[in-house]
């Protein structure tokens, strides 16, 4: 399969952003690379409470095979981690590099 990068936008919360950016760091993070996803950077947008960062895939699954497989991933469900805590509205976009 080849490469698949998605840029992911999350708008956060009023006041949840640095516990959110915390939680993504410690849990979501090292689930991820155990996964076999790799994570480009993270960035922050205080003014707008936006979260951003590049997570890609590159194996014998599609991306969307392998996400499915973190969502149903009993760590994943340890976490008690709700998305709807923290998130008012996430993007999600595929992208390829241009240079």
């Amino acid at each position: 399969m080849p490469k698949t990068t998605q840029l992911r936008t999350y708008t956060v919360r009023d006041g949840r952003l640095d516990e959110w950016v915390e939680r993504w760091r410690k849990e979501i993070v090292p689930l991820r690379l155990e996964l076999g996803f790799t994570i480009g950077g993270a960035w922050v947008d205080r003014e707008h409470n936006q979260f951003f960062w590049l997570i890609s895939y590159e194996g014998p699954e599609t991306f969307a095979e392998r996400n499915a497989l973190y969502w149903s991933s009993p760590e994943r469900k340890a976490m008690s981690l709700d998305p709807d805590d923290y998130l008012v509205r996430t993007e999600e976009r595929t992208v390829e590099p241009s240079y």
